[in-house]
């Protein structure tokens, strides 16, 4: 979400290299990023957002997600409750890093569609602990990279843990993340744990990836935990799961257009 929020919503499997021990933090990045992570998908989503009080909201949406060529566009729509039905967020993901990735947001009690600026990008995804940003990729030459330890445990996995830092002010303000530590399985190149520091912000947000299942040789999470903390503090959490993930749908560009985000489902 920074990348591996976008890449652990279609995370999948590489080959492994037989040398894979003597990678470097930016070699082992570079290959969370290059993995193929399937196409012409579907999938149920349920998300649940907890506050303090433990007071739970939940909402059901459905996500459809296909390549472009070297890009990815990306469309989910909110089935329930009634309050958030037919609210719809498209995503344009490009490969180049030359060009800002683009996201629309439908708001059917306004009837209008509003595109995402760069700057609010940090903002709150509908009132969940993840952001904009993490619902996107991100340039890996945004970022300085450091591997701090070869070999640690996550859920009785080896895994990689990695710190990573934006080079400049732009890239923490857009993100809304001033630095990072991510935990990367090494048998499958997933990310699975992450520890980000909120940018201007005391509060740390904590993501975890679990129960990963393998779907045609794509490796996806069936839930994502997202929890923000003031010290010691749960401040809020959201936990996202994902069901019934079909891939190679067939599915129409046109699915993909602020036309059809704006019919809802």
């Amino acid at each position: 979400m920074n990348k591996w929020i976008m890449l652990v919503l279609g995370a999948c499997l590489a080959g492994i290299s037989t040398s894979a021990w003597a990678l470097t933090a930016d070699e082992i990045m570079q290959r969370v990023n290059d993995r193929e992570d399937g196409d012409n998908i579907v999938m149920e989503m349920q998300m649940v957002l907890i506050n303090k009080n433990n007071e739970q909201r939940v909402r059901r949406m459905q996500q459809y997600r296909q390549d472009k060529g070297e890009d990815s566009q990306s469309v989910i729509f909110f089935e329930e409750p009634a309050d958030v039905r037919n609210t719809g967020f498209l995503t344009y993901d490009y490969d180049d890093e030359s060009k800002d990735d683009d996201q629309w947001m439908y708001l059917p009690a306004l009837r209008k569609t509003k595109r995402i600026a760069a700057s609010d990008k940090s903002g709150s995804f509908m009132g969940s602990d993840f952001n904009y940003s993490d619902l996107t990729s991100y340039n890996l030459s945004d970022y300085n990279y450091k591997l701090l330890k070869e070999n640690d445990k996550v859920d009785g996995s080896d895994a990689w843990v990695i710190y990573s830092e934006p080079k400049n002010d732009d890239v923490k303000e857009e993100t809304g993340y001033a630095k990072s530590v991510i935990w990367v399985r090494k048998d499958n190149y997933v990310v699975v744990r992450a520890k980000n520091w909120v940018h201007k912000s005391p509060d740390i947000k904590f993501f975890q990836f679990k129960d990963l299942q393998q779907i045609e040789g794509v490796w996806f999470p069936s839930e994502i935990k997202a929890q923000r903390r003031f010290g010691k503090e749960v401040v809020h959490q959201t936990i996202l799961r994902q069901q019934n993930i079909r891939l190679n749908q067939n599915l129409e560009d046109s699915l993909f257009s602020q036309r059809r985000l704006e019919q809802g489902l």
